[in-house]
């Protein structure tokens, strides 16, 4: 992974976008690195978060120069690459833990698609987000067109996406881009808080619920709660934790789950 830096501690896997140079623009070494974290986490690190974040001055300011140079002179390669980051970002969502985005500094066009894709935003109050794409002439393609109006509402999505126009920290919390906005030099203390709540919990009980909230989402009410009764039967028969919590909290000791 020679351009993500990652490990894993106490729980919990990091995945630091490290091409601070070209302030963690996405390229294929890029593309490489992502999917290999996350073939990492599925095939069993003992993990029940991910938090992603950028090396420098960057969160990600999206795909790479060079490669776009290459993708404009060759419309092909483009598709292929939006289906691959497309793909990945598909992939972020479908994993079985939490994933935060930990938005460190300038995030635009492909950054801010990433962010999207996370489930929990902490963004530095001197950080500058932005979709980006109008300034260039150019459509989104890495789904901002479709993750933004469900994550932020019709109107703020936009006018985040026709303006291009940047956010700031606080900025992106109050349009629901974000969870938390903290000055950059308490950022790292604010994502520990965050996933030391999670370090405890149990994978499958995280999983199931991230894609019960998912796939309830678009669904009306109704439906809604008979596929929340539904899974939250499968998951008692499939699985030994909800058990042993309730055993575990019954006699005072601290749970044991299934993956431990």
């Amino acid at each position: 992974m020679d351009s993500i830096d990652f490990s894993v501690r106490d729980r919990v896997a990091y995945a630091v976008l490290d091409r601070p140079d070209s302030l963690n623009a996405i390229d294929e070494s890029v593309l490489d690195g992502l999917e290999s974290v996350l073939t990492t986490i599925r095939d069993g690190a003992d993990v029940r978060a991910l938090v992603i974040t950028g090396r420098g001055d960057a969160f990600c300011v999206g795909l790479d120069l060079q490669l776009l140079q290459r993708a404009f002179d060759d419309l092909d390669y483009f598709r292929a690459v939006l289906l691959r980051y497309n793909q990945v970002l598909l992939d972020l969502e479908a994993l079985d833990v939490p994933v935060v985005a930990a938005v460190n500094g300038t995030t635009r066009a492909g950054g801010f698609e990433l962010a999207l894709a996370c489930d929990l935003v902490l963004i530095a109050d001197e950080a500058r987000i932005a979709d980006h794409h109008t300034h260039f002439g150019m459509l989104p393609g890495g789904g901002a067109s479709q993750r933004a109006p469900r994550k932020l509402g019709d109107q703020r999505a936009k006018q985040l996406l026709f303006t291009a126009g940047w956010l700031t920290g606080p900025e992106a919390v109050a349009a629901g881009l974000a969870l938390r906005s903290v000055p950059a030099a308490e950022l790292d203390a604010a994502v520990e808080d965050l996933v030391s709540q999670l370090r405890t919990k149990s994978r499958a009980c995280l999983g199931t619920l991230k894609y019960l909230i998912a796939d309830g989402s678009q669904l009306p009410m109704t439906e809604a709660v008979s596929l929340e009764v539904e899974r939250f039967m499968d998951y008692m028969h499939t699985y030994p934790d909800g058990h042993e919590g309730f055993h575990a909290y019954l006699e005072g000791r601290p749970p044991s789950w299934a993956a431990d």
